[in-house]
């Protein structure tokens, strides 16, 4: 504690809001006439946000008939879709399922299966893989959008038209049901919307993850985990007087993954920043010109899009002056690129740690001097942080033991699946599977992870699920997967394969 800020708080109030609703319709009302998401060059007011969510979730209930509770899966990159049906969805009172758009038809198939999804909003990019397994789900409906169809005219027509004809990147699709984002929309705008009763013990989000061991698992994020979360975050942004409604926001991670979702898109926007959203940060060219086009004070990002960004030529001609705040997060945070973004940009890369289980953050690194590099930082407001062996009794300090957690922002376990929730929570405690040291003042360092799975870009890569498919391969008698330290990536596959020979 006596490294925490004068003015931050021990614990937060997880019951402050009833819902997620409660927290999004009060940023609504107040930041209405500013700025809430820019993408490709097109900017969505709060109140445009309220107004579009709002159809949405009338259609979702009026249009659709879904009811609260049912699942709906978002599969999209960083677009302006995202935040409208996702705000939508919780209006409506359904749980979403964030669902990686990168994911094989094997990935989409099971993750459709176990969540029980009964209607998902894609991006037609990615349709081609939908139609390869939407049979085998529970999903009645699909709702459709090109990449470009907020852009409006004619921006629409052309992004629209480069990835289909140009990038071909829209591969052929056949899903004759499929209703498009704007009809849904439009009709949902002439639909009255039911204000439904959701409580903060309810459900808000299945989020899937491979835990500690075996295929990917749908954490139970409920509205209190992720009130609790955004609660936390706020308290460590109010620390240092960040101002609500003057922030802007640097999007780059995307929004399925836990940490954009909750630190970017759900805090940020109770706070009424404006979020930047970058669809793709691997175009380092278009990356930097939108950083260049806006006084931004907040970046997000991982190891490798840090990285990426010092070794691209032009960053260093981005105008720094009003960023405040740059966080790192999903893998390690490399000294040697903390320390290079400092000399660059004049602030420190502050290294902050979590796990999907968590929404996700448990530990931050202070924003000001006190920040420690090399370490995760301190537990947030509110949050519990244990080293233990084997036998889970605490090691001393400055041993290594596996980090454990306790507080408001741990999920309620893996859906349907007791055995797995068995296994990382034990008396109320979150077994992270990851190694750590805490030294005297808290600090902690994580050296190590009990885990077998392989961190790629902030990515989740479960050597059994690579190992399954490599093994269905003609020739193959055996095979392992393992992680080998890459420059790019942190972490990159290798795998080692037993040929079978003819006899």
């Amino acid at each position: 504690m006596k490294q925490y800020p004068a003015n931050l708080p021990a614990e937060i109030n997880a019951d402050r809001y009833s819902n997620l609703v409660e927290v999004f319709e009060e940023a609504f009302a107040k930041y209405s006439r500013q700025p809430a998401f820019s993408n490709m060059g097109k900017t969505l007011t709060f109140a445009e946000i309220d107004e579009q969510s709002e159809a949405f979730a009338a259609y979702l209930q009026q249009g659709l008939g879904l009811q609260v509770g049912d699942r709906i899966a978002i599969m999209m990159p960083n677009c302006l879709q995202y935040p409208i049906a996702l705000f939508g969805a919780f209006r409506a009172g359904l749980v979403v399922v964030n669902t990686n758009p990168l994911y094989t038809p094997r990935e989409m198939e099971h993750q459709f299966k176990d969540s029980g999804a009964k209607a998902i909003v894609i991006v037609e990019n990615f349709a081609a893989n939908l139609e390869k397994i939407i049979a085998q789900t529970s999903i009645q409906h699909v709702i459709l959008t090109g990449l470009g169809d907020l852009l409006g005219f004619p921006k629409k027509q052309l992004v629209n038209a480069v990835l289909k004809y140009v990038k071909k990147m829209v591969p052929a699709y056949h899903l004759p049901k499929a209703i498009p984002f704007s009809r849904a929309l439009s009709e949902g705008g002439r639909m009255d919307w039911k204000k439904v009763s959701v409580k903060n013990s309810d459900t808000a989000v299945l989020q899937y993850t491979g835990g500690t061991t075996g295929v990917s698992k749908g954490a139970i994020l409920t509205h209190r985990n992720l009130i609790a979360n955004m609660e936390q975050i706020s308290a460590l942004m109010d620390s240092y007087r960040i101002t609500d409604g003057k922030q802007i926001v640097i999007t780059a991670l995307p929004l399925y993954h836990i940490f954009a979702f909750t630190v970017n898109l759900m805090t940020k926007t109770k706070h009424g920043a404006h979020n930047i959203l970058i669809s793709n940060p691997r175009d380092m060219k278009a990356f930097t010109a939108e950083l260049k086009k806006y006084p931004f004070t907040f970046i997000t990002g991982v190891n490798t899009l840090f990285n990426g960004l010092l070794n691209y030529p032009d960053f260093a001609s981005v105008d720094f002056k009003s960023m405040r705040v740059a966080i790192g997060g999903g893998m390690a945070v490399q000294r040697a690129v903390a320390e290079r973004w400092r000399q660059v940009t004049g602030i420190p890369l502050s290294e902050g740690y979590g796990l999907t289980e968590a929404s996700p953050v448990l530990t931050m690194n202070p924003l000001d001097e006190k920040g420690r590099l090399g370490t995760i930082g301190l537990p947030v407001p509110s949050t519990l942080i244990r080293l233990v062996d084997d036998d889970g009794k605490d090691v001393p300090l400055g041993e290594t033991g596996e980090i454990i957690a306790q507080g408001p922002q741990v999920m309620q376990g893996y859906y349907n699946r007791p055995d797995e929730t068995d296994k990382v929570i034990k008396e109320g405690w979150l077994y992270t599977g990851d190694m750590g040291v805490m030294d005297t003042d808290g600090y902690v360092r994580i050296v190590d992870r009990k885990k077998d799975m392989i961190l790629v870009s902030g990515f989740n890569v479960y050597p059994n699920e690579i190992e399954d498919i490599v093994a269905t391969c003609p020739g193959v008698l055996e095979v392992a997967a393992v992680g080998v330290a890459d420059e790019k990536s942190g972490e990159a596959v290798k795998i080692f394969v037993v040929k079978k020979t003819l006899i």
